[in-house]
């Protein structure tokens, strides 16, 4: 019995807050269509992620992928920052 280990996933969000320690907190958007309706319907969640480094403040688009609990609400780690949030 061997199984077959999968690519975690990931997927792409904005950083919405970064103030805590190397963890960041990601918004996800999706788009999906009313089932009676046919309307497309934008749906949000928000994850925590792990940032070892410090590296992300808010408003940065990141890329990021399921991995072990790291604690109780956190289950997400860093992939790459993909875009920096511009200063005004």
């Amino acid at each position: 019995m061997s199984e077959v280990a999968s690519a975690p996933r990931s997927v792409v969000g904005k950083v919405v807050s970064a103030g805590m320690d190397k963890t960041i907190s990601v918004l996800v958007e999706r788009q999906v269509e009313h089932p009676l309706y046919r309307k497309f319907v934008r749906k949000s969640s928000k994850i925590f992620a792990h940032d070892e480094e410090n590296s992300c403040s808010d408003g940065d688009i990141v890329s990021i992928e399921e991995c072990r609990p790291l604690s109780k609400k956190k289950s997400w780690r860093l992939q790459k920052i993909i875009e920096k949030a511009t200063i005004i």
